[in-house]
């Protein structure tokens, strides 16, 4: 087959739009329609590889069918002057025979010098405001595909291959204030401040009783002896005082 170029997949939007979010990775779509009787095979590639994940971003469009391509942009810090975008993205097509799988597909495929019969669109960006509440007026319309942009400096351009996943890690959760001490948490702190304060009282109360009876036993031995429930009772006391010590 000798070299070539035609319209080989239709591409629909032919702008990659994007609503604008500050620290928010935003996504929008793209369908490859194969108009032909012929099995297409396509790469994706972009001025900006590190700012943009393409999945996928190569593949095999069968015969009289349309494929998805989803085009996700990381977040940003902050927004460009004037809202204005100068990324491109370059979708290439080429004819290949039935069978070719994705793992084939090589940047050869798609130069014209190769004999194949290729295909190139170049894709703008664009950035818009965000979406507002729904308003009764819809404005514009999107119905009908969009005539095909003239670029006259397409050459010059330096389009890289996509990336199937991102370069830039996740964007972390946002932090979280710490927590401050409410109104609620307060008398709980007044509370238990005064049951501590109670226990030290009630544990030197008793250890005032338990030297009481220490001196009442020594009174008892010198005369000759003391009762079996005084003892007793010295030993509860003495157990009562242990267990609050350990509190």
């Amino acid at each position: 087959m000798g070299s070539d170029s035609k319209e080989l997949l239709g591409i629909e939007p032919l702008e990659l739009r994007f609503p604008f979010e500050f620290m928010k990775q935003i996504s929008c779509s793209m369908e490859l329609t194969n108009r032909t009787d012929d099995y297409l095979a396509f790469k994706v590639k972009t001025t900006s590889p590190k700012k943009y994940c393409v999945r996928p971003n190569s593949g095999i469009v069968p015969p009289r069918s349309t494929s998805s391509v989803v085009v996700t942009m990381q977040a940003l810090k902050q927004a460009p002057p004037d809202m204005q975008c100068k990324d491109k993205f370059l979708v290439q097509s080429a004819v290949v025979t039935e069978g070719t799988a994705v793992k084939d597909i090589t940047g050869e495929m798609f130069k014209k010098e190769s004999g194949n019969v290729v295909d190139e669109v170049r894709l703008k960006v664009v950035y818009v405001q965000p979406p507002r509440p729904p308003s009764p007026v819809r404005e514009g319309s999107e119905e009908g595909s969009s005539p095909r942009p003239s670029w006259s400096d397409g050459a010059n351009i330096n389009y890289q291959d996509a990336t199937r996943e991102s370069d830039e890690p996740p964007l972390s959760s946002a932090h979280k204030e710490p927590s401050e001490i409410t109104t609620e948490t307060s008398p709980l702190i007044s509370r238990l401040t005064e049951e501590r304060n109670s226990a030290i009282q009630q544990n030197n109360k008793l250890r005032e009783e338990l030297d009481l009876v220490r001196r009442e036993i020594s009174k008892q031995n010198g005369n000759g002896g003391f009762p079996l429930v005084f003892v007793v009772a010295v030993a509860l006391l003495g157990i009562l005082l242990g267990y609050l010590m350990k509190r």
